[in-house]
């Protein structure tokens, strides 16, 4: 699923855009299944037991219940949180968007950009994911976790600081530039008065 055009300011070119690591995914999932065998199980004792039938009814619509909520926050609740969180590069600024209700982000500019790192231990590298770390001109470094195949998103996120950084005028370049500009718009104006005299 690719990020909305409609996020983007015009000529703004996603060149990545990624969705938190599937390892994000694991620790809800498997609670989700212990939450699971354990309902399984006490329904099978409630089956087991010698209790009235609306007893048995009650105790299956609790289990049924407490199912349904650990369906909804260790199941639903991690995958709509996972889809909904973006951590996109384009060639102007890197966007990260989190949250299901209450939505938060955050924006950098690729030129306010001072310094890309990331850090992954040996289970992350098995993974093929890892934190990226951002600092900015004038902001505290911020981490990125769980970003898939964090050495090629850093790779290309340095390539996107380098390239601006080649793009931006050299300090001084400017002022001379538009000197240069003054003068040569003095010129021909010279040379109109001239003309005209």
């Amino acid at each position: 699923m690719s990020y909305p055009r409609e996020n983007l300011a015009p000529g703004e070119e996603v060149v990545l855009h990624r969705h938190p690591h599937w390892k994000c995914l694991i620790g809800p999932f498997l609670l989700f299944l212990v939450v699971t065998a354990a309902a399984g199980l006490l329904a099978g004792v409630i089956t087991g037991a010698q209790i009235g039938s609306t007893t048995r009814l009650v105790l299956f619509i609790i289990v049924g219940v407490i199912w349904l909520a650990a369906f909804a926050w260790y199941f639903v609740r991690p995958l709509v949180s996972w889809a909904s969180t973006h951590f996109v590069l384009t060639d102007r600024r890197v966007i990260f968007r989190n949250g299901i209700i209450t939505r938060s982000g955050i924006d950098i500019p690729v030129r306010r950009i001072n310094t890309v790192e990331f850090r992954h231990g040996p289970i992350d590298r098995l993974l093929r994911t890892g934190t990226l770390i951002i600092e900015s001109a004038s902001d505290e470094p911020l981490a990125f976790d769980d970003i898939p195949q964090v050495e090629r998103v850093h790779a290309l996120l340095y390539h996107e600081v380098l390239d601006v950084a080649d793009n931006e005028p050299v300090a001084g370049q400017a002022d001379a530039d538009e000197v240069r500009v003054h003068a040569d718009r003095r010129t021909e104006r010279g040379h109109d008065e001239g003309d005209r005299g």
